[in-house]
């Protein structure tokens, strides 16, 4: 009798097993939350290839002793002088040169299809890209920190304190997050990195070298000082000048606030459609 009633219980509690209520989902995650997830992929993908990190680390030393070296004494009597006027300029150089291998990162997975998977997840779609960008933005800060230091020991002087640096290191980064989004379109456009790569430094020369990074424009022809002067590069360098010596160029600070605006909006809706399309 025992045996029977045990059993029926049995029975009576796999019944209700059966029959509970499924647990909850979990809550979706959010937009935010994912895009950080994959600027943390990007970061993980450092710490297993420290090589990454060579040209955030040699590049801006480089750059920056060889201008000043090569240039300080011809074009502003002595190195002291030029790097107050070149360290802006060349900061800005350094950083906006590597933003480009955010396409060449991004060409990579797709073409490995890591992309593919990510489209099968239950996430922002943008999420995938947006992650990555954000986690190139840590390696644009530890370059712009070598710079400074260098330029701290060579003998720049910022007038405009730690105040006027911090935002202008923010400015920089607020533009090269922008900018990356050219490079994500190109790695959804070309087949191979050498392809994005020779495309991207094909746009970042004449823009970072036809500039007021290295010398006034005053000194140029006028139909080069007609496109440094609506150079965004050129904007930026004397808005971070501006800041960096303690006089904010309001007029600057808008028109490169423009460009930025500029660059998320048309270039981010086509990164997305070519992303839906390839992925």
């Amino acid at each position: 009798m025992t045996s029977t009633t045990d059993r029926t219980a049995d029975t009576s509690k796999a019944v209700a097993d059966v029959l509970k209520m499924p647990e909850p989902r979990p809550t979706r995650p959010t937009a935010w939350s994912t895009s950080l997830s994959f600027g943390w992929r990007a970061l993980l993908k450092i710490k297993h290839v420290p090589e990454q990190l060579f040209d955030v680390t040699m590049f801006p030393i480089m750059f920056t002793l060889m201008f000043t070296y090569l240039f300080g004494g011809a074009l502003a009597g002595s190195t002291d002088a030029y790097i107050q006027f070149l360290l802006p300029g060349v900061l800005v150089q350094t950083v906006v040169m590597i933003t480009m291998y955010t396409g060449l990162t991004l060409n990579k997975d797709i073409e490995k299809g890591v992309f593919d998977r990510f489209r099968s997840l239950p996430i922002w779609r943008p999420s995938p890209l947006v992650g990555a960008l954000l986690g190139d933005v840590i390696r644009y800060t530890i370059a712009s920190i070598i710079v400074l230091i260098l330029g701290l020991v060579l003998g720049f002087r910022p007038d405009g304190g730690i105040v006027g640096v911090v935002a202008s290191i923010g400015l920089l980064l607020l533009f090269s997050f922008s900018l990356s989004w050219i490079w994500t379109m190109f790695a959804m456009l070309m087949r191979t990195e050498q392809a994005v790569m020779g495309v991207s430094m094909f746009i970042l020369f004449p823009l970072t070298f036809a500039s007021n990074i290295f010398v006034d424009p005053a000194t140029m022809p006028g139909w080069l000082q007609a496109f440094v002067g609506v150079n965004p590069i050129s904007k930026l360098v004397t808005a971070i000048r501006g800041l960096m010596a303690g006089s904010v160029q309001t007029a600057e600070l808008v028109v490169v606030f423009g460009w930025c605006a500029g660059f998320i909006v048309i270039f981010g809706p086509l990164t997305m459609r070519l992303y839906n399309r390839k992925s």
